[in-house]
């Protein structure tokens, strides 16, 4: 499930296989985030490292170690033509990451999948953000993060990366979208006897589960019909969700939760209809349109099967049990 080994994918929760592994684009996503801009007068620190190797595996050389830099720097390797970034975009990129105290890569997606991040979203490493802030599409990118805009005084020990390192990211920016804030459209009215649902922003939604038996093969209601694209197979989606039992109406998961030991506090990226999410999300989502809220009734076979899923959700979340039938709200906010 998981090519990067560095990198906790959609973590692991919509997807058939639950791979943990040291994470490191939620090295991306795990510390808190600010949007400004780089330190120009500090790039020169990063004249001393240099890029070549191939297009698809770069090869980063640092000149001397340990490398370390006081404020968040970045070089432009290569300059792009496209768009310049701000923080409502959502990118794909490619990137190699260092530790600047021993110059070895951490964890690398060069020459595998391209990784999504929105730039709006208030939990990554700041220092990303204020690398990234300005730079053109396009652009190789050098940016080099001292601990303050990192993993702080406690460091992050399953990477190796020590209280006090620098850590450098090799990065291709290859394209930025602009999500929308929330789904809009014609509200479609759905079939009697399913779930209810109130939606307020960015909020979990608020999903009411009737009395009686869960439907036995997948249903997909639209609740909105967005007037944005059609979404294709093997595209990247931006979305936000709930998902809740319809045993008991218990939230599992959300991307919008609150609440301690959620990992995402907005809405994610997932590669639809390919496999990598659950089926019934590859099934419900692919032909929708951006905009679109859709709800979808998950039963067991299409979803985690016979072995179910332990909690995926905030501290405290219920287990996803053999026989439990899912319900989710989803929110489709861009695809590229």
């Amino acid at each position: 499930m998981n090519p990067h080994p560095a990198i906790e994918g959609l973590r692991v929760r919509l997807s058939r296989s639950r791979v943990m592994s040291v994470a490191v684009i939620p090295l991306v996503f795990l510390a808190a985030c600010s949007f400004a801009q780089t330190n120009a007068k500090a790039a020169n620190a990063l004249d001393g490292i240099t890029v070549g190797g191939t297009f698809k595996a770069p090869k980063v050389t640092f000149e001397t170690k340990p490398f370390t830099v006081k404020a968040t720097t970045t070089r432009v390797i290569t300059a792009g033509k496209g768009a310049k970034l701000s923080k409502i975009n959502s990118i794909m990129f490619s990137y190699a990451l260092f530790n600047g105290r021993t110059g070895k890569q951490i964890s690398t997606n060069f020459g595998i999948e391209l990784a999504p991040m929105d730039l709006s979203y208030n939990t990554m490493i700041k220092g990303l953000n204020k690398g990234l802030a300005g730079q053109q599409v396009g652009s190789r990118l050098l940016v080099a993060i001292p601990p303050a805009d990192a993993y702080g005084a406690k460091g992050l020990a399953q990477a190796g990366i020590r209280p006090t390192d620098t850590i450098v990211f090799l990065i291709d920016l290859v394209s930025a979208r602009t999500p929308l804030a929330k789904a809009g459209g014609v509200a479609v009215q759905p079939q009697a006897g399913l779930p209810t649902v109130i939606v307020e922003g960015a909020k979990p939604a608020q999903i009411t589960v009737p009395k009686t038996p869960a439907p036995t093969i997948l249903v997909v209601q639209p609740l909105l019909k967005g007037l944005g694209a059609v979404v294709k197979s093997g595209q990247s989606i931006e979305v936000y969700y709930t998902g809740v039992l319809w045993k008991d109406g218990k939230e599992f998961d959300a991307s919008g939760d609150p609440k301690p030991g959620a990992l995402y506090g907005g809405p994610v990226d997932v590669q639809i209809g390919t496999g990598k999410v659950i089926a019934g999300w590859d099934k419900g989502l692919v032909g929708q349109t951006v905009g679109s809220r859709i709800l979808l009734i998950v039963p067991p076979a299409e979803g985690y099967g016979a072995k179910g899923s332990p909690p995926i959700g905030a501290k405290g979340s219920p287990p996803i049990g053999a026989n439990d039938t899912m319900v989710f709200v989803v929110e489709i906010l861009a695809a590229t």
